[in-house]
């Protein structure tokens, strides 16, 4: 990897890698995503036993420390073999991590983070509305309700990935009914999962089958007043950190697939023969293969100045935006192009070529849609809002 590392990271990197490779390897990985609703908890120790959950948590609350930038590069390498499967660590690393750094207490800090870096607290972030969809603020639903020593939670919240086996979930609530703007009158809870009132469901989808996605029903769910995170009715404008931080680990997970898309391109281009000649000599595929290596640079390029602007606490939201838009469409091309490359074993579930199109797919619509991050580039040119 190129980019001018420091030497730090750069073996940070190296180690990583190594460790991805024998713990990880792509035919395991493959393995575990093909069980539908059931968690990897063998991934998960393997994580806990690497460090991986204390990436970017400080030392003094018990992690590794490191930045954005660290967490950008764990994420690209894990990916490579993991795919979907990276965000068996990812959730985790944004929801609970980020959040309770960002938004938490000290109190809070104490309390979560070193439980968090050693692997003892899985969380999940519970954000979209099941009627919302990309208009979080606008199909706010979920209301909190203050009352003696805490709130009570109601409301429906979709696509929870992790939440069935989540310890805590991180969920945005909106607790001032009468507020002038959207962005004002919401707040944010650290809700445990067991709560009396809470109602999970696994839903079937297309990738990331062993990594459950969930619908979550609240139901006069009591949430004590520590739990709240940050001011109550702040909590959109204290959540864009965490926000902006998923969609450049998001971005860096697609980059991650597009190495290995490439990695398994290359193999067979190299192996596979056909009309008495390996594939990889016939023109149109090395034009596949090179138009994958460019996508792969100008992502690389695109993920590292962001990470970097974040790690120096410089604005960011709209690099945040078009890091996820550039990585997510190009996986999604490459991955499509090299299921032609392989031909029949490219469709087939004995390769991974397929799983990174299908992880891939759903990354170009979450975090954020892609035609809405397009939306917010635009507008930071001065064009007028179209939303």
């Amino acid at each position: 990897m190129s980019m001018d590392l420091s030497e730090e990271d750069q073996l940070f990197v190296d180690v990583t890698r190594k460790w991805v490779d024998k713990e990880c390897p792509k035919d395991w990985c493959r393995h575990l995503e093909q069980q539908e609703h059931v968690f990897p908890h063998e991934l998960w120790d393997k994580l806990v036993e690497f460090g991986a959950h204390g990436i970017g948590v400080p030392e003094e609350y018990g992690g590794q420390g490191g930045t954005i930038l660290n967490q950008t590069l764990f994420a690209r390498e894990f990916s490579r073999t993991a795919a979907g499967l990276s965000w068996v660590w990812g959730v985790t690393s944004f929801s609970g991590t980020k959040a309770i750094n960002f938004c938490g207490s000290e109190a809070q800090k104490q309390e979560f983070l070193p439980r968090i870096a050693s692997g003892e607290l899985k969380t999940a972030m519970s954000f979209t509305e099941a009627g919302g969809g990309t208009d979080l603020l606008g199909g706010m639903r979920t209301r909190g309700d203050k009352v003696d020593g805490g709130w009570l939670l109601n409301g429906e919240k979709i696509w929870s990935t992790g939440a069935d086996v989540a310890d805590y979930l991180l969920v945005m609530a909106r607790t001032d009914m009468h507020a002038a703007r959207r962005s004002d009158g919401i707040s944010i809870f650290f809700v445990p999962r067991n709560s009396k009132g809470i109602t999970i469901t696994p839903l079937s989808k297309l990738g990331m089958r062993a990594m459950s996605s969930c619908s979550v029903l609240m139901e006069d769910v009591f949430v004590a007043d520590e739990l709240l995170l940050g001011e109550p009715n702040r909590g959109w404008y204290q959540s864009t950190k965490t926000l902006n931080n998923e969609r450049l680990v998001n971005a860096a997970t697609c980059l991650g697939m597009l190495d290995g898309v490439i990695e398994d391109a290359v193999a067979h281009m190299k192996s596979r023969h056909a009309f008495g000649q390996p594939i990889g000599q016939f023109q149109i595929l090395q034009h596949y293969l090179a138009d994958m290596a460019m996508w792969q640079k100008q992502g690389e390029l695109m993920v590292l100045h962001t990470a970097r602007l974040q790690a120096e606490d410089k604005p960011s939201a709209i690099e945040s935006g078009m890091a996820k838009v550039l990585c997510s469409d190009y996986v999604s091309k490459a991955a499509d192009l090299g299921i032609q490359i392989l031909g029949g074993m490219g469709y087939s579930a004995e390769t991974d070529m397929q799983r990174y199109w299908r992880d891939s797919r759903l990354l170009r619509l979450g975090p954020i849609s892609n035609e809405m991050a397009k939306n917010m580039i635009a507008e930071s040119y001065g064009m007028p809002r179209s939303f």
